[in-house]
């Protein structure tokens, strides 16, 4: 028994109508009934082709402003019947039920409506009931029935209409089928995370979706889900990778501590600033970033919160760098950095990112909130009797910046607005600390005078002894240890000053 199926008669009723009239012109041309009513009726009359309104079907009118149009069993009948199945066949003829063979119908713009601001009258209005209801129904019987079910999917069926001339196969079917579950699905998600407020369940659904080269190496699939094109312009270079957007990730989250303050360069790599600067132009805030891990900026990632001008561009050229991420470019800096084919140059919308954090774990999932928490000067308590200067004041909020987005167990020394090196994903606290000395020592920065920054309490005083010892007199940190005291009496013996935030950002 063939699987094929020729279209003769059609259903449809859409809110977006781009795209609609070739397929209708299409339909009339293949000589197709077509029913439709509303709206979309009258889109059909104005174009010169013949309809049959719903209500002629079902011998009831639009009620209720609209709300009830097509929910009536001739409508459904005519969608849901078994063509191989007698009973249905037989009930088609003794209730005079139409076949319907296409179902283009979409649903009212719901998450529009809700991110436009407006009042909950006007969203719950948008909540489809009839064309949801027509999707379901049409999806669930594509043996017999071909489901459009959303304007994206316009070009596609049009396609095969005109290469098939209105016959389908079982294969095409059942994939639009699987389209219209995930538009149906997607569509309840986006309304239940509208109403809920108390049910603590997990329920996300992004559509768009882009494959990636490959994910973390070479033999694991990979995949975005998201609209990256709502987060950047991509100006040049290749397709960023799956490792390429995890440091893309942390490049933006750092930076937007630094949103509209002097100019700001970071140079991240796995994740974790590398380099950092603040200074009076752009150019010598990434000289100076650069300087501070020059080895592992190799490859990196680099992000500016000021435009990258000529000058900049011509100190990146240098570099390899795998992406750069700005504002803004100048005509002049874009035509160097594009001298690199592969480079990928990302220009950063103003953008609203996700407020919670979500990760596998074991077989399930793990939800947070964001870190959004980010210390300043009243979140401060000066714990020991020498009280750090205006200037370590200073140092010590940024360190807090930068320390909050590295990897934990994480050590942070700046000074005068430049991260001079960091210890990183360490097992132990004094690890880190050993390791951030060791690149300060490497890349020649003098430590006296710098501040110290650290994303968790310190259990023991060894810490504030290693770096006093290495230079450090001024230390941020957010306590909560009962063995703080430990630590605040070294400093107070030993002259150092000591700030507790009381807020810990550990980053795993």
């Amino acid at each position: 028994m063939s699987t094929s199926k020729t279209i003769k008669s059609a259903l449809i009723s859409v809110f977006h109508k781009n795209g609609l009239a070739p397929i209708v012109q299409k339909l009339n041309e293949l000589n197709v009934t077509i029913y439709s009513t509303g709206g979309t009726e009258k889109f059909i009359k104005e174009l010169g082709i013949d309809v049959v309104p719903v209500e002629d079907v079902t011998s009831y009118p639009s009620i209720l402003g609209g709300r009830v149009k097509t929910l009536h069993p001739k409508i459904f009948g005519g969608i849901l019947n078994r063509q191989d199945h007698q009973g249905d066949v037989a009930e088609m003829k003794e209730y005079n039920i139409p076949q319907l063979d296409l179902v283009i119908v979409d649903l009212y713009p719901f998450e529009k409506t809700v991110a436009s601001g407006a009042a909950e009258e006007a969203i719950v209005e948008k909540i489809d009931i009839g064309g949801i209801s027509l999707i379901r129904a049409s999806a669930k019987n594509f043996k017999d029935t071909f489901t459009v079910s959303s304007m994206e999917q316009y070009d596609a069926f049009l396609e095969i209409l005109s290469e098939g001339k209105g016959e389908t196969s079982m294969e095409q079917r059942k994939k639009f089928a699987a389209k219209s579950f995930n538009v149906s699905s997607h569509y309840d998600t986006a309304i239940f995370n509208y109403f809920n407020e108390d049910e603590v369940v997990f329920k996300a659904s992004e559509t768009t979706s882009k494959v990636l080269r490959y994910g973390e190496n070479p033999h694991q699939k990979g995949y975005f889900f998201g609209n990256l094109d709502a987060m950047f312009d991509k100006l040049h270079g290749k397709e960023l990778s799956y490792n390429n957007l995890l440091d893309v990730d942390a490049a933006v989250n750092l930076m937007n501590e630094f949103i509209g303050e002097a100019p700001t360069f970071a140079v991240l790599k796995h994740n974790n600033a590398c380099g950092f600067a603040q200074r009076n132009t752009i150019k010598q805030a990434y000289v100076d970033a650069l300087a501070g891990d020059p080895v592992s900026a190799f490859g990196g990632v680099l992000i500016a919160n000021k435009e990258i001008d000529a000058e900049t561009a011509a100190e990146i050229h240098k570099l390899f760098c795998e992406v750069v991420i700005a504002p803004s470019y100048s005509d002049e800096a874009l035509a160097t950095l594009k001298g690199k084919k592969n480079r990928v140059l990302l220009i950063q919308k103003s953008t609203e990112l996700p407020v919670q954090n979500v990760r596998t774990a074991l077989n399930g999932l793990l939800v947070q909130d964001k870190d959004s928490k980010t210390d300043t000067l009243d979140d401060l308590t000066y714990a020991t009797n020498t009280k750090p200067s205006e200037s370590e004041l200073k140092d010590l909020l940024f360190a807090s910046k930068i320390c909050k987005h590295t990897k934990s167990n994480t050590i942070v020394f700046t000074k005068n607005n430049q991260l001079l090196a960091s210890g990183t994903g360490q097992t132990s606290r004094v690890d880190a600390l050993n390791q951030a000395i060791e690149k300060a020592n490497n890349f020649g920065f003098d430590l006296k005078g710098a501040v110290m920054a650290s994303d968790a309490f310190f259990p023991f005083p060894d810490c504030v002894e290693i770096a006093d010892k290495a230079g450090i007199k001024s230390i941020i940190q957010p306590g909560g240890s009962i063995k703080d005291h430990l630590s605040i009496d070294y400093c107070n013996t030993h002259n150092l000053s000591m700030v507790i935030t009381g807020t810990r950002h550990f980053k795993h």
